[in-house]
């Protein structure tokens, strides 16, 4: 699997350990396919990447005037619930970003982009539910890695163009 993270135009727009997670990330995707070990789930090589993901949306949001320092720095914003396009209205309004958004990048492609990344690459990734277990292939851990990466790239260009 070959990226060039450090060749990415937002590379530099990353917090340090943000950049370290990404690095983990794809040396783990690299690596594991000479382990003599296999495993039932490889969603160990997106938990950084996905934590990564997280780090990068709260500073675009802050960045973008879409959140406050209090909760960039504080512990009670979540990007789960911000991002959701289906939270209840009085919510979306008061605590949401997502609708901010549409408005920002002129329409639903983007905001949807990151959402279902969100979803597909971290919230249904790393919560068990009976009956749905969702456990991933290497191969489908490799696609969520690029996907949070695609993600990222089109998400940058809303602060690295202005």
């Amino acid at each position: 699997m070959e990226i060039n993270l450090k060749g990415k135009a937002w590379w530099d727009y990353l917090e340090k350990d943000l950049q370290e997670l990404l690095e983990e990330a794809v040396l783990l995707a690299n690596r594991v396919e000479s382990w003599q070990e296999k495993f039932h789930d490889y969603a160990f090589i997106v938990f950084p990447a996905a934590k990564a993901y997280e780090g990068f949306l709260k500073h675009l949001f802050l960045d973008l005037g879409l959140i406050s320092n209090e909760d960039y720095y504080g512990k009670r914003f979540r990007v789960g619930k911000a991002l959701n396009p289906a939270l209840e209205k009085d919510l979306r309004e008061r605590e949401g970003v997502y609708d901010k958004l549409v408005d920002l990048s002129k329409g639903k492609e983007l905001p949807d982009k990151l959402w279902q990344t969100w979803k597909k690459c971290r919230n249904l990734l790393f919560h068990w539910f009976p009956r749905k277990k969702n456990a991933i292939t290497l191969a489908q851990a490799k696609e969520r890695l690029l996907l949070i990466i695609e993600s990222i790239d089109e998400a940058s260009a809303l602060t690295l163009n202005e």
